[in-house]
């Protein structure tokens, strides 16, 4: 449930506007569009079995089959190619959520900073946190130390995007902002 604060907000030219502004309290359910979020876990599962293929295995539900924390160790070592601490093998909740937090450490101890993912709800199947976690991991270990020719990932990221885009008429990729143009209003 949304809490919603009515404020004033004064500006120097004298004039008053309301606003509603929300507090901290909204649903992370409502972020995602439901078709945006399965092409996520469709993109993310794929991305993730490229690198589980290597050690023999892979997921097929990108929320359910990481909710142990085995396959997510498993991937983070495949992807790092460092050895994660031993996990622990049974099956309780408490198993899993110090598997879990084995890989977030992990992931923290690379300089990450893991902004309300927790391993209770990656534990809990929450997706929204799943994918919030992987798409994380992406950007630590697929993304960031990219450099081509003194260039960093995200100019990289996006030159590849300018490139590509370039055939197509009325696009024009200058950044990472969306920004919707409505044609005949």
């Amino acid at each position: 449930m949304m809490t919603q604060i009515e404020t004033t907000v004064h500006y120097d030219n004298g004039y008053e506007d309301e606003y509603m502004i929300q507090e901290d309290e909204w649903d992370r359910d409502m972020l995602l569009d439901p078709a945006w979020e399965q092409q996520q876990r469709k993109t993310f599962t794929a991305w993730c079995n490229s690198h589980l293929r290597k050690a023999g295995t892979q997921i097929d539900n990108i929320e359910e089959d990481f909710r142990n924390g085995l396959k997510l160790m498993l991937l983070l070592e495949v992807i790092s190619g460092e050895r994660l601490p031993k996990p622990d093998r049974g099956k309780m909740r408490f198993h899993k959520i110090a598997n879990v937090n084995k890989a977030l450490d992990f992931i923290t101890s690379k300089g990450v900073k893991l902004v309300s993912i927790g391993a209770e709800e990656i534990v809990d199947g929450n997706v929204k946190m799943t994918l919030g976690m992987i798409w994380t991991i992406i950007l630590r270990f697929a993304i960031q130390d990219i450099s081509v020719e003194e260039t960093s990932a995200k100019e990289g990221l996006l030159l590849w995007c300018q490139r590509k885009t370039a055939p197509y008429r009325n696009v024009n990729v200058q950044n990472f902002h969306i920004r919707m143009i409505l044609w005949g209003t």
